[in-house]
């Protein structure tokens, strides 16, 4: 294998003069996320919510059942509500998500990192599952760029087959559409790894010391998932749960001051409990009127978190009866995540690549 030297880029050798010029010598590493509409108008809502609500994994009703249904009723009104939330909590200042913007600093703090780790043979880019930039068109562009090998790095700590499955798909899927395919690996949930762990133990008990209350429990909440998931054999809901034993024993908490929930229940079927909107009910009418709420299993803030935690879970706390509320932000773009990501991605390439320093980068002959 080939690579950089001096900014330029390695060609084919013994390629006759015809041949087109093709880039080689590079590793990708791209990280994904969940992804978010181009804008928050009715259109750009409703293309977003259909890729997103017409996906397999999320939705695994029969399509004979479920697309007359998202078609002409959900996708008639839900672009409103959802245009509104996502208004609420839009970047103007960058005309783009919170998790898109989010997102893309974390690829560019990774990107540096890399650089100067590796010595320009490993770079970056980061791809959505729904919306832009698709994990299809980030996957070609480092095709482009002369990766030959790529490491695909879905940012959801706990595995489903609803969020790091369905990532993986769009993946492998953009793959067959290649004529080149680079060789590639997935990156495995880190819902246990110590340096995540240790980074959502830092940021909380970061925030709890700048609060002007002591709360009386802490929430954890995660997204949800239908109950049935887990009959059928989803671990999700496990690893949520081995998340929060971890973070309790890292803090020295017991039980009643760590909770754990699940948020974002769609549709009629039982999803995971408590849900979180009558878990913070309870806590109120039970007497702990103040506490604070957590999102582990969220790498970047977005509409689950800035939206409905801070808005619709919060009143319904404060309506049970809660005095003091404050939500923890996620681990975002923080340094102790992207150390822990940095590390991640090492340990992947373990065996792909050799550290190399960015005065002496190495050449395979």
């Amino acid at each position: 294998m080939d690579c950089e030297v001096d900014g330029k880029w390695a060609e084919l050798r013994n390629a006759p003069d015809d041949h087109p010029r093709v880039k080689i010598g590079k590793i990708g590493v791209l990280i994904s996320n969940l992804g978010s509409p181009d804008n928050f108008t009715y259109w750009a809502m409703r293309r977003y919510l259909s890729e997103f609500l017409s996906d397999r994994r999320v939705i695994d009703y029969p399509r004979w059942m479920w697309q007359p249904i998202l078609q002409l009723i959900v996708l008639s009104k839900r672009p409103f509500t959802s245009g509104a939330a996502y208004r609420s909590i839009w970047n103007h200042d960058t005309g783009e998500s919170p998790l898109l913007h989010i997102t893309r600093n974390q690829h560019q703090k990774l990107s540096k990192i890399m650089a100067k780790r590796y010595g320009g043979q490993v770079i970056t880019g980061f791809g959505m599952r729904y919306g832009n930039p698709s994990t299809k068109s980030a996957l070609h562009q480092m095709a482009e760029e002369g990766c030959r090998k790529i490491l695909h790095f879905p940012l959801y700590p706990q595995y489903s087959a609803t969020t790091t499955a369905s990532a993986n798909d769009a993946f492998f899927l953009a793959l067959t559409k290649m004529k080149w395919q680079p060789a590639v690996g997935t990156v495995a949930p880190y819902y246990d790894n110590p340096d995540y762990i240790g980074a959502l133990a830092e940021s909380l008990q970061r925030h709890l010391q700048e609060l002007d209350f002591t709360p009386d429990a802490v929430v954890a909440s995660y997204h949800g998932l239908p109950k049935r998931y887990l009959i059928e054999g989803d671990p999700y809901h496990c690893q949520c749960q081995k998340t929060s034993r971890l973070l309790k024993e890292r803090l020295g908490w017991d039980d009643e001051k760590l909770v754990t929930s699940f948020q974002s229940r769609f549709g009629s079927e039982e999803w995971l409990q408590p849900y979180t909107v009558d878990a913070v009910a309870a806590l109120a009418r039970e007497g702990r009127r103040r506490i604070a709420v957590m999102a582990p299993g969220f790498s970047a803030d977005c509409i689950e978190t800035l939206e409905e935690i801070q808005e619709e879970i919060k009143d319904a706390f404060i309506e049970a009866g809660g005095e003091c509320f404050s939500y923890i932000p996620c681990l975002n773009s923080d340094d102790s995540h992207i150390a822990m990501m940095e590390s991640v991605i090492a340990k992947n390439l373990s065996g792909w690549i050799d550290e190399c320093p960015p005065e002496s980068p190495r050449i395979s002959r």
